[in-house]
């Protein structure tokens, strides 16, 4: 029995390509204009999108601000975190 090896660089290029969800959570302590403001600075979010990103974290508990590889949405995240809002990347 002839068993080739897995192609691992299509392995690597799927991982690569995945898309991720950067997701804020719903907390006590930021305010509403906090928060849009940071979708609209990080994010690049319009008004309307962030107020409306906003309004869903704090209904639903969170929401997902964006979506996009890992390498576009880690710099977000760490910025979102160094603003005190929590997020992650799913």
């Amino acid at each position: 029995m002839n068993r080739e090896k897995p192609d691992i660089s299509s392995f690597e290029d799927t991982l690569n390509t995945k898309v991720h969800d950067l997701v804020v959570h719903n907390d006590d302590f930021n305010t509403f204009d906090f928060v849009i403001q940071t979708l609209i600075e990080v994010c690049k979010h319009k008004p309307e999108q962030a107020e409306q990103c906003t309004m869903i974290i704090h209904y639903k508990g969170k929401c997902a601000v964006k979506s996009g590889d890992y390498s576009t949405l880690e710099p977000m995240y760490r910025e979102i975190l160094n603003r005190g809002i929590t997020a992650t990347i799913e």
